[in-house]
């Protein structure tokens, strides 16, 4: 009842009743949250709430026992959940809405808080899972399967010396995610007009399918593309240790070291007279002819290598002042991506393409909190408790992007293509307070306020380098929340709180282009405030819960994403919209 916002939270208990493979699997039944995991393996799997969508990952935070593992350097980062262990969860607890003082403006949407248990004695388990999926999509029929293991060990010493190991490996194939499609024109309903050059005829196929596009407007689909089918391999290992110098003062540290091989082919659904694969070029179905770029069908791989470091100190006394300073670094140690120019089995032989780096980037973060317990008698006769903190969290992006010779080897630059790169940082006082006014009545009150510096923004693309100006913003955010106990299993709650969410590094500068999509960004992007309110009333039983809440988020200057796909390529703008109003009503029963 002392959380200024609603919440959900799982045990360990109650996660035991569901399958768990990924980490990410904890958030599956908690109400008014979805996860973008679209295939066993997913390394993206972001975090939608009731107010925002899954590609708006910026506004969902996720920690691991303090330590932040939220990605906020790329469009389609999500968390970081193989930071998790999964065998070592003790509880997943959810908050809704920037109704706490002590959570970034990030918070705005929704917040995840793992909290991994510590060992009481020797302990050791191994894990082996599989899976086999059969999928059925444009005609095309497949089974994709994979396996994953995993041993975990723990142990704790008289001395107040405590130790866990986590080693895992996964093995995944996803179902086809992206297909190579053509529209029609919205107002004729028909396919442009496309003429090979003099000397050159379109090849006869078959294979063609079309069907309607989410708005309604005929469309021609080709095949599987973009990397669409995702062959990943995962290994993670995670340490964590920690001493008790007195049953007082309490030390953490924990190291984990997370490592992936991917690599994506395609499916084309072409075939010529003769039945081969047709997998570019122009082709006709004797009705309409299209011209298949030769970047349609071409794989891609990636290697990547993560490591997440992290250091607690902290007291714990059952009343008093208790203090806490929290320190993480996230480095990406390694991050290639190679995009080949020629379709699977042309490229499968070499030739040009492009690769992608992100080598040492990340995020590191810095928490200082102080909390005061009070005891009867004490300060405000024992009604406060305080929250004081300092925060900062600072993210580094790099990403240039070569042109190759060989898409498959190291060694073979040509030239640079593009590149973006940029610095963030957001330093933070808080405060929050918890006033019990009487057996009936708790007030929650908080203030946050934050700075925001962007700098080092730069772009390069056509030959031409674009750098960027340092930027400062700064927001307040307040905070109150009013619980009502009316009765002792019944109780009221009104809570009221801004939430500043300043852009992330990627917003300010990605500009990409690839041979299929444009994505442009805004470095004078101004921050997304978020106006929230919820009332809900939550009643109990000896094995029931209901909760209802209704809830209001009115965000100003919103961060939002909007594609146009009448133009080839696709471009993707990234703006700020006026204003966003999101209503609802939550029913929640357990």
């Amino acid at each position: 009842r002392q959380v200024p916002s609603n919440s959900a939270s799982k045990t360990a208990e109650d996660l035991r009743e569901q399958n768990l493979f990924n980490p990410e699997d904890a958030l599956k039944y908690v109400p008014n949250t979805s996860i973008r995991k679209r295939y066993i393996g997913d390394r993206n799997a972001m975090i939608g709430g009731r107010s925002f969508g899954t590609l708006q990952p910026s506004r969902g935070l996720a920690y691991v026992d303090g330590y932040l593992i939220s990605n906020f350097l790329g469009r389609f980062d999500g968390p970081r959940w193989n930071m998790i262990t999964p065998e070592a969860i003790a509880r997943v607890d959810v908050l809704y809405g920037p109704f706490s003082a002590i959570y970034p403006g990030n918070s705005i949407g929704t917040t995840v808080a793992v909290t991994e248990r510590e060992p009481r004695q020797f302990e050791a388990s191994a894990r082996l899972t599989g899976y086999r999926q059969h999928f059925d999509q444009y005609g095309q029929s497949d089974s994709y399967n994979g396996h994953q293991e995993s041993v975990f060990l723990g142990t704790r010493l008289e001395s107040g010396l405590w130790a866990t190991l986590g080693v895992n490996h996964q093995d995944s194939t996803s179902q086809p995610m992206n297909y190579y499609n053509v529209t029609a024109n919205a107002t004729t309903g028909r396919f442009a007009t496309v003429t090979p050059p003099t000397g050159a005829t379109a090849t006869p196929v078959t294979g063609i399918v079309y069907d309607r596009d989410p708005k309604g407007v005929n469309r021609a689909v080709f095949g599987a593309s973009g990397g669409a089918i995702d062959h990943t391999k995962q290994d993670t290992v995670k340490l964590k240790v920690g001493y008790a110098f007195t049953p007082e003062l309490l030390a953490q540290g924990m190291a984990g070291y997370w490592t992936n091989r991917t690599e994506n082919r395609n499916a084309s659904f072409l075939k010529d007279a003769s039945g081969r694969t047709v997998w570019s070029g122009y082709v006709t179905d004797g009705t309409n002819t299209f011209n298949l770029p030769a970047t349609a069908f071409a794989p891609s791989t990636r290697d990547e290598a993560h490591l997440h470091t992290g250091l607690t100190l902290k007291t714990k006394h059952r009343t008093g002042w208790n203090g806490s300073v929290v320190y993480s670094n996230y480095r990406i140690l390694e991050d290639v991506a190679r995009q080949a120019s020629q379709p699977d089995p042309v490229a499968a032989n070499g030739g040009s393409g492009t690769a992608t780096y992100r080598d040492g980037t990340g995020w590191n973060t810095f928490e200082l909190q102080a909390a005061y317990t009070p005891v009867a008698g004490d300060w405000g006769d024992g009604r406060h408790s305080l929250t004081l903190g300092a925060h900062r969290n600072a993210y580094v992006l790099d990403s240039p992007t070569d042109n190759v010779s060989d898409w498959r080897a190291e060694s073979s630059v040509t030239s640079r293509s593009q590149l973006y790169r940029g610095r963030t940082e957001v330093q933070a006082l808080y405060a929050q307070d918890v006033w019990r006014i009487d057996e009936a009545f708790t007030l929650t009150a908080g203030l946050r306020t934050e700075r925001f510096r962007a700098h080092d923004g730069e772009q390069f693309g056509g030959g031409r380098t674009v750098t960027y100006a340092e930027r400062e913003l700064s927001g307040t955010s307040p905070k109150a929340s009013l619980a009502w106990r009316l009765q002792e299993d019944l109780t009221l709650k009104l809570s009221a709180g801004r939430g500043v969410r300043f852009p992330n590094v990627e917003e300010l500068y990605n500009g990409t282009v690839t041979a299929t999509s444009t994505s442009l960004s805004d470095p004078n992007l101004a921050p997304e405030r978020s106006d929230a309110l919820e009332l809900s009333a939550e009643k109990e039983w000896d094995h029931q819960r209901l909760r209802v809440s209704l809830f209001h988020d009115d965000v100003r200057d919103a961060i939002l994403r909007q594609s146009d796909t009448t133009v080839t390529p696709s471009v993707t703008r990234i703006s700020n919209v006026d204003r966003v109003k999101t209503k609802g009503i939550e029913f929640v029963w357990q």
